[in-house]
């Protein structure tokens, strides 16, 4: 028995198949493997937050909140986990506080044990809020810092993170490499100084894309790391997790020994095998192999993917290069966020735009106007002034967390949505998501919604129709299906340029 078992929390019933296969996993796929996957003894179980909840309800037709409350029967000894992005919950935008704090008294109440609590530009202002009521409502509330690089980002400004995400009571720190940039020895040194200095149990997640996943685990495993993010081999690699039979095995007779039954782990594979292959071929996402680029330009491997794809459509692939050469110096302008959604799609939205307009910040969209106002939060590092001048010239910019100017929301998507609503959680799925709770709501009431416990098998071709149901509006289009992503109009203004030209 090892004396310092390493934990595992696997990812495949959230993060792996929406980094895979485009969030398209289904309750009913997951339930037949679910007592397998409780007899393993994880720390815990990834299943819900990020695209899941949006993704249940447009493309799965099911109810996001039903597949909480199935997966907590079935996994009476396995905690679940979730991915919460702080005053924006699981959207692209603040939400008033009466809404995070329902959202997540809803989410405690129908199973969710772990709520990963994290801001696009580390603002921890954006996070307190959502991190004060898991911690009202009784869940392990885990702070994260997400990992990137930039001039003004080292060890010490993520230690210093970490520290405050302590004071604002965390129970555990993330350190969440969403990009997959986290190298080996530089996790093995981040790792050491924030167990060292910070005294709470520490968790890493990081992604496959770079090549280097495995390896930065084990030597964030070295330096004391409490619990680790991997993916059932069916559905790890690429821009999902390392694999989670390697790490066991890799670590088995050691003090790391995760104690994991290898054998049992091999028949969860072969299950989601066969779901990946029988289920989901047509969105698989065609990253199958190791993305160095990710280091050159610090941009998240998806990301990468997508450009090639979205200047295909406007017959301006010739100026993939000069978009990668552009993204940097757009996230500089922004004060270095980390590249996570939104701000992912914010900076690469606005770099596609100054190229093929030919003049940066010709166009400039709303939201890269609001990010220069404030209102997404405190960047990392001051804006360039000449951005914000041309973006909002001498309009005031905010400097209080962006959430004080909301006024309170539940009430008000109560009685918009009027009796389509059937409980409190329909009324936060509204209030996330109007449009398509609206429309899972009618179908729902048609009776001709999902049967939640029966897996959706797509077929080989794409169904007809399914591109028009999307709210995101992109004018560039990826020639592969994709999670859903906010509704940027600077797609829109894109394509009116590129047309023009």
């Amino acid at each position: 028995m090892s004396s310092n078992p390493l934990k595992i929390t696997d990812t495949i019933l959230r993060d792996a198949h929406q980094s895979l296969l485009a969030t398209r996993m289904s309750t009913g796929s997951m339930l037949p493997i679910v007592e397998k996957l409780e007899a393993v003894g994880y720390f815990s179980l990834e299943t819900w937050g990020g695209a899941t909840f949006d993704s249940a309800m447009r493309f799965l037709k099911e109810d996001p909140w039903e597949r909480l409350r199935i997966l907590h029967q079935r996994l009476p000894n396995t905690p679940q986990q979730m991915l919460l992005r702080g005053q924006n919950i699981l959207g692209y935008k603040h939400y008033p506080d009466d809404i995070v704090e329902k959202f997540v008294e809803l989410s405690v109440k129908n199973g969710m044990h772990v709520f990963r609590v994290f801001d696009a530009l580390n603002d921890t202002r954006n996070m307190a809020w959502a991190m004060k009521c898991v911690k009202k409502y009784g869940g392990h509330v885990q702070g994260t810092l997400c990992y990137t690089i930039s001039p003004v980002h080292d060890i010490p400004s993520f230690v210093a993170l970490a520290k405050e995400l302590k004071e604002l009571g965390s129970d555990s720190i993330c350190i969440k490499d969403m990009a997959a940039l986290c190298t080996p020895y530089v996790a093995y040194d981040l790792v050491k100084q924030v167990k060292a200095e910070v005294g709470l149990p520490v968790q890493f997640h990081t992604h496959n894309t770079s090549g280097f996943g495995l390896a930065t685990l084990m030597k964030a495993a070295e330096a004391g790391v409490d619990i680790v993010d991997t993916a059932i081999s069916s559905l790890a690699g690429g821009t999902s997790q390392p694999p989670t039979e390697s790490l066991v095995a890799t670590f088995q007779n050691t003090e790391r020994d995760t104690g994991l039954d290898l054998n049992l782990l091999n028949e969860i594979a072969q299950y989601f095998r066969g779901i990946r292959t029988d289920h989901l071929a047509q969105f698989e996402s065609g990253l199958d192999t190791a993305d160095i680029r990710v280091l050159l330009f610090q941009i998240p491997g998806g990301m990468l993917s997508n450009l090639v794809s979205q200047l295909r459509q406007q017959g301006a692939e010739n100026r993939y290069e000069d978009v990668l050469k552009e993204l940097p110096r757009v996230r500089e302008d922004m004060g270095f966020p980390p590249l996570v959604t939104p701000s992912s799609q914010i900076v690469g939205t606005q770099a596609v735009v100054n190229v093929l307009t030919g003049e940066r910040y010709k166009i400039i969209s709303k939201e890269v106007k609001d990010y220069c106002k404030g209102l997404y939060g405190r960047p990392p590092a001051p804006v360039n002034p000449e951005l914000i001048k041309k973006a909002i010239g001498d309009e005031e910019r905010i400097t209080v967390r962006p959430a004080d100017l909301l006024k309170p929301g539940f009430e008000a998507a109560k009685e918009e949505i009027g009796n389509l609503a059937e409980s409190e959680e329909d009324v936060i799925s509204y209030a996330l998501f109007p449009r398509e709770a609206r429309e899972f709501f009618e179908l729902r009431r048609a009776g001709k919604a999902a049967p939640i416990e029966q897996p959706r098998i797509f077929p080989a071709v794409k169904p007809a129709g399914e591109a028009a149901s999307q709210t995101v509006t992109t004018a560039i289009a990826p020639t592969r299906p994709t999670r859903p992503q906010p509704n940027y109009s600077l797609w829109k203004l894109a394509n009116r340029v590129q047309n023009r030209r």
